[in-house]
């Protein structure tokens, strides 16, 4: 089979070819995948204007994607392990590809959330299935390395491509145009796939814990929403609470029922394997470092700095490069210092850009923006890719899905967290620092106390001298909610830096002694 090569013998040149290959077609859906988690952000005025949806639909049209794929991805990666990976990723990417065209299309908002979510059902399946296959692909470790560092490249690439893209496209067709350029790589995918990438799957498994499916499919839904909600109201409310609570009893008893149940869906002996535990934790709070500050970074360039979102995405372009550079010197770094020396750089780069970027003033401040932001970049992707490949080389061949599951769960949860503990961070700091002129109206006073935008909308009908004092204080105020929120974030780094290389290490100690007492 395609990949596979005896112990201690060189892989054929032709075998050696094939491989990266099929590593071609796989980092392609990953990179769409990363890019519909950001491209739809620029044509939401064109999307309000055309369906006309509310406060609320807006809000499902923007996480509909985000919130089914962050609860489908365990399942399907266990249904990968099952029915094949190829033949999952297939699956998924003409359900992707049918949702996109409908989306582009798409008559009404009711239409367009639907879209959304099924594309988030096909998503689900890119991600665990594209990762389980470079696990049975690349079966030398240091390959496999490299392999997971081009991977982790390309989502983030696919991540910061999408506003730029959206950019373009925007500029001479209509909002349709960002979904419906999934379509032709999706053809292209389907015909190719089939023939370049080799099928793998565990017919041993074949019982599938329905019950255990529906449980962390209502318990991860309940937490994502309740974490992203949280965020975009800057605080708590009974809707977040109650969906928080919840998620966490529905997580308690999932628990329960996955030590009864003979064929779990998370197995829980690998969380005993400190290296597995270890990566997890690592791509978690990797991509909390990563995504936290970006909800600040587009704010700032925008409502700061006055940059419109076009100008914004190219400016987070050297971000992204900075990125990409991490991933692919993290398989050298790790050959030269090993993996928990690797994890500690990459933490102790995340927690200085960190503070730099806490450095952030309300004016002239885009430079220290640009570096800081470039340092996170480069610090947070030397973290995911080692922590990456340790989840997926620590598991069975045969549960490769699963375990790739588990850590794209993990960084969808870490993203929610760090929007929602950042983003609340900086809120209340705001909130604590802006200084509203009295004698406004209780609704226009509420507006510019509440956020940034809304300080921008109050002084916009305000005199101009009383409104450019306004928006000068909560700019500033904006800036020091940036502040504590990243020296916050950095002080978790640091102590990250020490912790999970210390889990790491342990690793690497339990397995020298079955070595040591066979001597």
């Amino acid at each position: 089979m395609l990949g596979s090569t005896q112990q201690g013998a060189a892989p054929p040149p032709r075998a050696a070819s094939a491989r990266w290959i099929a590593l071609t077609i796989l980092v392609i859906p990953v990179v769409l995948v990363g890019m519909d988690m950001s491209v739809l952000y620029l044509a939401i005025p064109s999307i309000g204007k055309d369906l006309a949806p509310s406060s609320s639909q807006m809000l499902w049209i923007m996480d509909s994607y985000g919130f089914v794929l962050a609860s489908l991805l365990i399942v399907m990666g266990n249904i990968g392990d099952r029915i094949g990976r190829r033949r999952l990723l297939l699956i998924g990417v003409a359900i992707f590809g049918v949702a996109s065209a409908v989306a582009a299309f798409a008559p009404t908002t009711a239409v367009l959330i639907a879209a959304r979510a099924a594309m988030g059902i096909g998503g689900a399946t890119l991600m665990p299935s594209t990762l389980a296959l470079i696990r049975n692909i690349f079966e030398d470790g240091e390959e496999r390395t490299k392999a997971i560092g081009i991977w982790t490249a390309a989502f983030v690439g696919g991540g910061a491509l999408g506003p730029v893209l959206g950019g373009v496209l925007l500029d001479f067709f209509s909002w349709g145009s960002v979904f419906l350029i999934n379509v032709p790589v999706i053809v292209v995918l389907l015909v190719l796939a089939p023939f370049l990438v080799p099928e793998y799957a565990n017919p041993v498994n074949s019982r599938f814990d329905l019950v255990g499916a529906v449980l962390l499919l209502a318990a991860i839904l309940s937490s994502v929403y309740a974490l992203k909600h949280s965020a975009e109201i800057a605080g708590l409310d009974r809707a977040s609470v109650v969906s928080l609570l919840a998620g966490l009893a529905l997580i308690a008893v999932f628990v329960l029922q996955q030590r009864r149940t003979p064929v779990p869906l998370v197995d829980a002996t690998l969380f005993r394997n400190p290296a597995f535990l270890a990566g997890v934790v690592a791509v978690t709070v990797g991509m909390l470092a990563m995504m936290g500050p970006n909800l600040f970074f587009a704010q700032y360039l925008q409502l700061i700095l006055d940059m419109g979102p076009f100008e914004s995405a190219l400016w987070m372009l050297p971000m992204t490069v900075a990125a990409a550079i991490g991933a692919m010197s993290a398989p050298p770094l790790l050959k030269a210092i090993g993996t928990p020396a690797t994890l500690s750089v990459g933490f102790v780069i995340s927690g200085i850009a960190l503070l730099v970027l806490s450095a952030s003033r309300a004016s002239d401040g885009v430079w220290i923006l640009l570096a800081g932001g470039m340092l996170l970049g480069l610090g947070a992707t030397i973290v995911i890719t080692p922590a990456t490949e340790s989840v997926v080389s620590e598991a069975p061949p045969d549960r490769a899905g699963a375990a790739s599951a588990i850590s794209e769960t993990g960084s969808e949860l870490g993203g929610a967290l760090g929007i929602a503990i950042l983003g609340s961070i900086g809120a209340a700091v705001y909130r604590l620092s802006v200084d509203v002129p009295a004698g406004l109206p209780a609704e226009a006073s509420d507006a510019a106390e509440d956020t940034l935008a809304g300080a921008h909308q109050v002084a916009g009908q305000l005199p101009a001298e009383v409104g450019g004092a306004l928006l000068d204080n909560a700019r500033s105020a904006f800036a020091s909610g940036f502040s504590v929120a990243a020296v916050a974030a950095a002080a978790i780094m640091f102590g990250l830096a020490v912790v999970v290389p210390l889990l790491a290490r342990r690793s690497i100690k339990t397995e020298e002694v079955p070595v040591k007492t066979a001597l």
